[in-house]
């Protein structure tokens, strides 16, 4: 099976590019089901269809879905849910709202993503198309397998047999408060499994790939930089860069000329961003783009002949490492030689110039802060090693 999952800043028009990329892959055969996880679904308007919760047929091997987070909340935390609200009504606080409470950041998203995992085990579909929520936030959700692993391996049985234990004797000395039982207990390790599983899935560089949409647009890039950073340390393969809405050519004269030159500016720095990624440019269409012929169409313009389904690119183009003489940035870019190079560190954001090439990279948080020791050229990556975290006091500067 096939994964392709699009992200990106609200309103930079992933949805029509979910839709394209659907529309494309049936014609090529393939069982496609394109599903959103946005809150804010737009996939029936882009088909022309009424979409629900469970798969719609919208053409021959073509489905959609508009995955309701409430009702995969329900399924997933529902036991977990049930018995957190005994436990709120036995703390009496009247002031907590037990239905937000009971609601963690990302925890929606995260469930929607789970229905990938369902839909890869039924076995019904070639590809699978992703409208995940914007900037990729939830994917991070899905960063660390290793620490559920080591708690359902090490932890959880231990867990399970104090529980056990406990639980009778707790109830009479709390006045009532229910520690979990085994169906709780149940739910919590088959979500943490189905999690597990999903993460694995998403990480198999020959299923699936992640792709930015961007506009050509100062923000927009700022943020397309950041989501990138982190999709590539947390080791989703990013394969493309698509920039959509991009003006005609003939935009250059009358009151368009100012924003067609600041594409053009924003385009190279978007070339020089995220280099050696594939980047598709889709134009500005002359109209909406919605239903079937309308999608059609675009990918005609857009892609031409070229295969949606295929992986574009493997490899990550960041990556961090501790190594003996501290945490280690690596950097594929598009020049091995160091003469000339000046590197630039403000706050989070690290620009990197060579001649008149110039590549801004947004940190991670494990590396604000920390000066660069050193830099040079390893095997056609650039190598910055940083220090130890320096932070201001009033009386000097500490290294922390």
């Amino acid at each position: 099976m096939r994964i392709i999952i699009y992200t990106g800043k609200g309103g930079v028009g992933k949805t029509s590019i979910a839709a394209v990329t659907g529309a494309r892959l049936v014609s090529k055969g393939l069982r496609t089901l394109v599903m959103s996880t946005d809150a804010a679904h737009n996939l029936s308007d882009a088909f022309q269809v009424s979409l629900g919760p469970d798969p719609t047929p919208i053409f021959d091997n073509l489905w959609g879905q508009e995955v309701d987070n409430l009702l995969e909340t329900e399924r997933n935390w529902g036991v977990i849910q049930a018995w957190f609200g005994r436990v709120i009504d036995w703390s009496e606080l009247e002031d907590v709202n037990k239905e937000e409470i009971m609601h963690f950041p990302g925890m929606e998203e995260l469930f929607c993503l789970l229905k990938i995992l369902e839909h890869v085990e039924s076995g019904q579909y070639d590809a699978l198309i992703v409208d995940c929520a914007p900037t990729g936030e939830t994917l991070r959700l899905l960063s660390y397998p290793n620490v559920l692993t080591w708690w359902l391996e090490k932890i959880f049985p231990h867990h399970r047999r104090l529980l056990k234990l406990a639980r009778p004797v707790a109830k009479v000395v709390t006045g009532g408060l229910e520690l979990p039982d085994n169906e709780v207990m149940d739910s919590v390790e088959k979500l943490f499994r189905r999690v597990i599983r999903v993460q694995r899935l998403l990480l198999d560089h020959s299923i699936t790939s992640v792709r930015i949409v961007l506009n050509p647009e100062k923000m927009v890039i700022a943020e397309a930089r950041r989501s990138f950073t982190y999709l590539n340390l947390y080791g989703f393969n990013s394969d493309a860069i698509i920039v959509n809405r991009v003006l005609p050519e003939d935009a250059d004269v009358g009151y368009l000329a100012e924003w067609k030159k600041r594409q053009m500016q924003y385009e190279e720095e978007i070339a020089n961003t995220f280099h050696p990624i594939p980047i598709l440019r889709v134009p500005l269409m002359n109209g909406e783009v919605s239903g079937l012929r309308a999608l059609h169409e675009l990918a005609d313009i857009a892609f031409g002949e070229r295969k949606l389904e295929e992986i574009f690119y493997v490899g990550k183009v960041e990556e961090i490492k501790q190594e003996q003489d501290g945490l280690i940035l690596y950097l594929t870019i598009p020049f091995v030689n160091s003469k000339d190079m000046n590197l630039i560190q403000c706050g989070d954001e690290l620009t990197i110039q060579v001649g008149t090439y110039r590549r801004k990279v947004m940190l991670p948080r494990s590396l604000t802060g920390r000066p660069i020791l050193h830099a040079r050229f390893v095997k056609k990556r650039l190598r910055i090693c940083f220090g130890e975290r320096v932070t201001k006091l009033k009386d000097g500067v500490h290294e922390s």
